[in-house]
């Protein structure tokens, strides 16, 4: 491993010199820095960590608190997680990676211990009871995700709300009156997450504004509960020709179950996805669908955290507005006899 007083050798300066390079406590001459900074490149050196963190009262680590829960898509979240860690590497920052479902003691963990410089927080729910703490401590902190008060937050998220306004739109343009809604599982739900509340809420206005007839089931997904919700679903509403699905793991049951059931997409039934482009992409219709933007969104978390680092930041709320792309799986409503 390559020392302090290796790259002081190799620059011809004295190794405070270099110590001064590095943590920009005092001015350097521009050819001095340039003959200091050319060693470290050349010779590969890596300051310390820990005597970095003592030195200098930062981490250089952004704790990210992703709850990793078995009625989540895992895929997304991860997706999203691997944005932060690239962009945070952007900005010259590690991920400290938290996955368990701790709530605010992990909140509580990270601020108390000078672990991370800042926090983004995942998975958040309408009344998120990591809020408070949030809101108490001086750490910066960004949500990936909009809680019902944003006061003293900052938010990214896509805007959920428009989206759902958005797929009951695309379907009651082509003529569709009865449309279903395929949600995530009853769990998400009964945790007030955000983003499935917020999107049930545009879906429910927007059909409400345009006459249009909306049913929501949840759905744990996996092919029999997939059986049992469109049979409900079906039953109800015999005359629905449009479903809109936001559960990735309900995407592929669902297609088979209407193949089954000799359901033409989208002669028979219009289906429209608030999921990934791999996802609506892949499946065996391709989907019309509104794509969940996983790197949008955590790059632009860390942007705002790395700016509040910097002093330069402030609390806003940053909604990503949606897109639909049109595929082969929607199409003129039915003409019933």
């Amino acid at each position: 491993m390559v020392t302090l007083a290796e790259v002081a050798q190799h620059a011809g300066v004295s190794a405070s010199t270099v110590s001064y390079v590095l943590s920009g406590k005092r001015s350097i001459s521009a050819n001095t820095r340039q003959r200091v900074e050319r060693s470290i490149r050349e010779l590969g050196y890596h300051p310390n960590a820990g005597a970095r963190a003592l030195a200098s009262s930062k981490s250089n680590i952004i704790a990210l608190m992703v709850p990793l829960r078995t009625d989540m898509y895992v895929p997304v979240m991860m997706e999203i997680a691997i944005a932060v860690a690239t962009s945070a590497r952007a900005h010259g920052y590690d991920v400290l990676l938290l996955t368990g479902e701790e709530g605010p003691d992990a909140v509580r963990r990270v601020a108390g211990s000078g672990l991370a410089d800042g926090m983004i927080l995942m998975d958040v729910e309408l009344d998120d009871e990591r809020l408070p703490l949030l809101r108490a401590t001086d750490q910066p902190s960004v949500l990936i995700g909009l809680p019902a008060d944003t006061s003293g937050l900052t938010c990214v998220d896509l805007d959920f709300r428009a989206t759902g306004a958005l797929c009951v739109e695309h379907l009651a343009k082509q003529g569709h009156q009865d449309i279903a809604v395929i949600g995530e599982a009853p769990a998400v739900y009964e945790r007030h997450t955000g983003f499935a509340e917020r999107t049930l809420d545009g879906l429910r206005s927007r059909s409400r504004e345009l006459g249009v007839r909306l049913l929501h089931r949840p759905c744990e997904g996996g092919y029999d509960a997939m059986a049992v919700t469109l049979a409900r679903i079906l039953d109800e509403r015999p005359d629905t020709s449009g479903l809109i699905v936001q559960n990735e793991s309900a995407v592929e049951p669902l297609l088979a179950l209407l193949r089954q059931q000799g359901r033409a997409v989208p002669e028979d039934v219009s289906v429209v996805a608030i999921c990934p482009d791999q996802v609506a992409m892949q499946a065996s219709v391709r989907l019309t669908s509104v794509a969940i933007p996983a790197q949008e969104m955590g790059r632009h978390a860390v942007d705002h955290l790395v700016a509040k680092l910097e002093g330069r930041g402030s609390d806003e709320v940053v909604l990503i507005a949606p897109e639909l792309t049109a595929r082969g799986s929607t199409g003129p409503a039915p003409t019933r006899s």
